[in-house]
């Protein structure tokens, strides 16, 4: 193997496996990979040795890296609250902020904080706590009381602080003084129905890189590294933002959307304005992100395969994969059983699992998507819209190992498409459909970080068409 200054590894600490990918940015060319169990509960570096030495099997031995680049989900991801006014306002946007830095939200509350609402929060020991609250020159109370609540808790989190600007010498200076770590950072609801995310999701990627790879011993393998940048979903959106924007001289694809079926959730990014395409729809409620990250909880192809049942009904799913209901039941099981088991191709199973992974994608891709209602006004109905209008994207994007492995990705992302039968939805109407076949997402994000160019020339050269891959 040559050795050169053009040569890039980029590592993936998951939940599940540590994955590598090794890059020559000259050709755009993947000269390896590799991957091993995660081994964040015992040393995380022997997962990292595992995975280079699948590496040294494929190509022999390891070259000399210009850039040696991670970014992590591993112990389940960075686990986030936040704490806003207005559910549906600045609440919501410091949703927005958690879910595009690439954080797990495992709670959101909003007004004032209970007793009972600081106990679960205890429970959960969050990673990072978001606290927001007001438009600056607002409501200034809530966030101080909120502030006060959490300085008297038991949490030990980092804190970043992310509202009313009057308030937040304050609240910052209450949980200093007793000893919890604050970051502070600007508004994300600066005025009535404008959202400012950037600052805040720039702030929980630097702490989640400053404080939360340490807590998961990831620094212990530091110096077969560089820098592990962001958590694994962040570096994701942040490939789908190139693909989508490209670089000077170089176009990208235009809005597109990402689905990224996985074995406990499923995830769905969107790069695209959303602005209303129906004639006089009237846009309801605040802006959406430009760059907007969505998580699906309960719709994962192993630990939450019972409930991707629930949400659309086992007889449909099983109808769709040609069996019965009873011999659906018994594959559900085997599949939520073992989170590692791979049905056998061309078998009954695997056709059950492509249905299981195509419903996923389809309930997932709805719930991110925009809809359309009608609305009676003073002037007569009107065609009111609620979230991002994706109809016109050009581009869906498919990653995940049930896409890269399964035997009919086209009907499984054509789950995502628009249905005659549901014209609320504001789903992809005819994008062209992409298939990251060899999980490289992750990869053009962490290069976007420091060769755009090649990081935007790799990333296209290994998004296939479907049926090309």
């Amino acid at each position: 193997m040559s050795r050169g200054r053009n040569l890039a590894l980029l590592i993936d600490f998951g939940s599940t496996f540590t994955k590598l990918r090794a890059v020559d940015l000259d050709t755009s060319e993947i000269i390896g990979s590799g991957q091993g169990p995660s081994t964040v509960a015992t040393d995380v570096t022997d997962g990292l040795h595992a995975a280079l030495g699948d590496f040294e099997n494929q190509i022999g031995d390891l070259p000399e890296f210009e850039h040696r680049l991670a970014c992590s989900s591993a112990a389940g991801g960075l686990g986030m609250v936040t704490v806003g006014l207005v559910r549906e306002l600045t609440a919501e946007a410091a949703k927005q902020a958690a879910l595009g830095a690439g954080a797990k939200l495992t709670g959101a509350f909003s007004y004032g904080l209970t007793p009972d609402d600081i106990t679960e929060i205890e429970a959960q020991a969050p990673d990072i706590i978001l606290l927001a609250g007001g438009t600056d020159g607002g409501n200034a109370d809530v966030i101080l009381e909120n502030a006060g609540r959490l300085a008297a808790s038991a949490v030990a989190c980092p804190i970043v602080v992310a509202g009313n600007r009057e308030a937040t010498p304050d609240a910052q200076a209450v949980l200093e003084k007793a000893g919890k770590p604050v970051t502070v950072t600007a508004n994300v609801m600066p005025e009535f129905g404008t959202l400012d995310v950037e600052p805040a999701r720039d702030a929980i990627r630097k702490v989640f890189i400053d404080r939360i790879v340490h807590a998961k011993g990831i620094d212990r393998a530091s110096d077969m590294f560089d820098a592990v940048l962001m958590p694994t979903p962040a570096a994701v959106l942040d490939g789908a933002k190139l693909l989508s924007d490209g670089v000077p001289g170089t176009p990208g694809l235009g809005d597109l959307v990402v689905v990224d079926v996985g074995g406990a959730t499923t995830d769905v990014h969107s790069v695209a304005s959303g602005a209303p395409t129906v004639e006089g729809a009237i846009q309801h409620g605040l802006p959406e992100p430009h760059c907007k990250r969505s998580v699906e909880g309960d719709l994962g192809m192993r630990v939450n395969a019972h409930s991707i049942a629930e949400a659309a009904g086992l007889d449909v799913i099983a109808a769709a994969a040609g069996v019965n209901v009873g011999r659906a039941g018994e594959m559900l099981d085997t599949l939520s059983g073992d989170i590692e088991h791979l049905p056998k191709a061309g078998s009954e199973e695997a056709r059950f699992d492509q249905a299981l992974a195509a419903t996923a994608l389809g309930l997932a891709v709805t719930r991110h998507a925009g809809s359309l209602s009608i609305v009676q006004m003073v002037t007569g109905p009107a065609s009111v819209q609620t979230g991002k209008d994706l109809s016109a994207v050009g581009t869906l994007i498919g990653t995940g190992g049930v896409l890269a492995q399964g035997e009919n990705p086209a009907a499984t992302l054509a789950a995502g498409l628009a249905d005659p039968a549901q014209p609320q939805s504001l789903k992809p109407k005819a994008p062209a459909l992409l298939l990251d076949s060899e999980y490289v997402l992750y990869a053009v994000g962490l290069l976007a970080a420091i060769d755009p160019e090649a990081a935007l020339t790799f990333g296209l050269v290994h998004m296939h068409a479907v049926g090309e891959e």
